[in-house]
């Protein structure tokens, strides 16, 4: 095996599950879901059948990830948020056909008790707060804080808050990269 899972874990069949990915306390991996290289799921976290995560991703502590979720690399799912995957659940009525899809891009973080609202997608190294509820979809680089979640900002690929000069352009404060805001979409220049 070239994953760790601790004795409480409960891994179904049909799983992939890459090379030093760590499963802990109490969490299930439901059947034919992948999970990418070098992950750490935290306890009690239920990863649903068919779920996509890439490499480097880290869940923490109950989060539950549903059907139709994938996950890029390096993303970041804060303690005890949520994903949903369908719009009008109802307990007397069988949905499980209509899942609708959520895709987390590159490097995006989910702060703590933060829910995603099925169908809406997260940009690259978006940054969305604790406790915000996405009713959205989210830019690349954006931040994006409360219920229903409303952008305040925009961070860098470091998790810094970008302050734009009247050029367009920022600089994160850590890695010195350089950002530009155009037409209300950022990229890094450098």
């Amino acid at each position: 095996m070239t994953y760790f899972a601790h004795d409480t874990a409960i891994i179904d069949d049909g799983c992939q599950i890459g090379k030093g990915t760590k499963i802990w306390h109490f969490s299930h991996i439901m059947p034919n879901c992948t999970l990418g290289e070098n992950c750490n799921i935290g306890q009690n976290v239920v990863v649903s059948s068919e779920v996509i995560l890439g490499n480097n991703v880290k869940v923490q502590n109950n989060v539950s990830i549903y059907t139709g979720v994938i996950c890029e690399d390096d993303v970041f799912l804060g303690p005890s948020m949520v994903f949903t995957n369908v719009v009008n659940p109802r307990s007397g009525v069988n949905r499980r056909g209509q899942y609708s899809k959520t895709t987390v891009k590159k490097g995006a973080s989910i702060g703590a008790n933060a829910t995603i609202v099925c169908g809406h997608d997260i940009g690259e190294y978006a940054f969305i707060g604790a406790g915000a509820v996405v009713t959205k979809h989210i830019p690349d680089y954006a931040l994006v804080v409360g219920n229903p979640a409303r952008q305040i900002g925009w961070m860098s690929e470091f998790g810094h808050r970008l302050d734009f000069n009247a050029e367009g352009i920022a600089i994160c404060s850590e890695s010195q990269e350089k950002y530009q805001l155009e037409n209300n979409r950022v990229s890094k220049i450098g």
